[in-house]
């Protein structure tokens, strides 16, 4: 996954190796904001988020810990998946096609 630095190292007990998934963020989030000013005119469709590596790591991760370990990256589920967290105001600010936010937000502000 491009952007993204891996870091194996062990876990706080000394045994149990651990994968950590680092990306800068903040030119993504700010892109994001900046692109929720534009307005979209397009005949066959619209761009909806742009969401880092790190944030589809975390997602997948997640599932895989419900015990949903079959699934895999950009699969028809995984996409499912993806749409749902979009549509949930936790999530907005991924969005790029002014989303309904969370209470105290505003497309404007975040």
């Amino acid at each position: 996954m491009d952007g993204i630095l891996i870091r194996p190292h062990f876990d706080s007990n000394g045994r149990d190796l651990a994968i950590e998934h680092v990306q800068d963020v903040e030119p993504i989030l700010q892109w994001n904001h900046a692109a929720r000013r534009d307005e979209q005119h397009s005949e066959w469709g619209r761009h909806v988020a742009r969401i880092p590596n790190v944030i589809y790591v975390k997602w997948l991760n997640e599932e895989y810990a419900r015990g949903n370990t079959s699934i895999g990256m950009f699969c028809p589920e995984f996409d499912a998946i993806v749409q749902r967290k979009l549509d949930d105001p936790e999530w907005a600010y991924l969005r790029t096609d002014r989303p309904k936010l969370q209470a105290g937000w505003t497309a404007e502000a975040s």
